[in-house]
């Protein structure tokens, strides 16, 4: 069994986190870490879990009876926790903030399996990618890969209200939420460095910008993605480059029909799509953001860094169907 400690428990992607391993067959919590809850039980805060579980949380930090650690902190917290803790070189970390998701004078490995799925099986230290940054790449990765668009690649993107954190604000506060949608960070978006990151990697050289307005939705969780570009291939061979691309993918599925968001909500599914309008490649692809976006995908490196199956504690079925 893995032995697995969580940090920053008591948020949604702590609460979500704990929800998948309690049921992942090879995996243990061992301890979930918030101070400003500890001695509570885990269910009196994630009550989705009452009867499923008495752990409670818990001040202390026992690294040395763990084999791994997630960071669910907010960002800019885990490279500061690090400069305060020190965590043993036996123990693999892996964070769920941006703060290493930028190639530096650092060892952290960005975990998009679509990508880096061999460097993730060796990695010891791995920076989960965003929930807007997966959708986003998850759409675009087989036509960068083949360099078949060109030019500006222009997205938008809709989020359910998860994705800003559990922590009330303006903007999270239901009745403002709902029957609402709103624009924010137009073209200037945090998860644009790692996705421009990609782009290079994938296609060097690449001149065109990554276009993105994101959108908060009516809902609570998912994304959903429109992204198009520039593109003079016929839609039958880009439709035969997707399905190449993501042949071997273990959650990440090309479809030919347009999707919708509900087939991926509660799953770590991304489902991908593509149609052609004359000279412009129209790239669509969902996700659940709590899962896919973030947790899900990081229990997936977390499999991937163990040797285990890559599926293990994630096959998981869309909620509303």
């Amino acid at each position: 069994m893995i032995k697995v400690g969580v940090l920053g428990a008591a948020g949604y992607t702590g609460g979500e986190l704990i929800r998948v391993l309690l049921n992942h067959p090879q995996a243990e919590i061992v301890f979930a870490n918030s101070v400003s809850n500890a001695g509570n039980y885990v269910s009196d805060v994630h009550e989705g879990l009452i009867g499923e579980t008495d752990l409670c949380f818990t001040s202390e930090m026992p690294f040395d009876k763990v084999d791994v650690v997630f960071f669910c902190f907010g960002h800019g917290k885990s490279e500061q926790f690090l400069k305060e803790h020190e965590i043993p070189a036996n123990v693999k970390i892996i964070d769920l903030a941006q703060d290493f998701r930028i190639k530096g004078d650092h060892d952290y490995i960005y975990g998009l399996p679509e990508t880096h799925r061999e460097q993730t099986r060796s990695a010891r230290h791995l920076a989960n990618p965003g929930c807007f940054a997966t959708c986003i790449q998850l759409a675009m990765l087989p036509a960068l890969k083949a360099g078949i668009i060109s030019g500006d690649i222009h997205v938008n993107g809709i989020t359910g209200s998860t994705g800003a954190g559990q922590k009330p604000g303006a903007t999270t506060h239901f009745s403002w939420r709902n029957d609402n949608i709103s624009v924010y960070k137009t073209f200037t978006h945090q998860h644009l460095l790692e996705i421009n990151q990609t782009v290079q990697e994938l296609c060097p050289g690449y001149e065109g910008r990554v276009l993105f307005i994101p959108q908060r939705g009516c809902f609570t969780r998912g994304i959903f993605v429109t992204a198009y570009a520039k593109c003079d291939k016929p839609i039958e061979e880009v439709q035969q480059i997707y399905a190449d691309y993501y042949k071997d993918a273990a959650f990440t599925h090309f479809v030919t029909k347009s999707p919708d968001m509900k087939q991926v909500v509660n799953t770590n599914k991304a489902v991908v799509y593509v149609e052609k309008y004359e000279d412009q490649l129209l790239m669509i692809s969902c996700i659940d953001n709590l899962l896919k976006g973030a947790v899900g995908q990081a229990v997936q490196n977390m499999n991937l860094m163990f040797g285990l199956d890559e599926k293990a504690g994630l096959e998981l079925k869309a909620s509303a169907f």
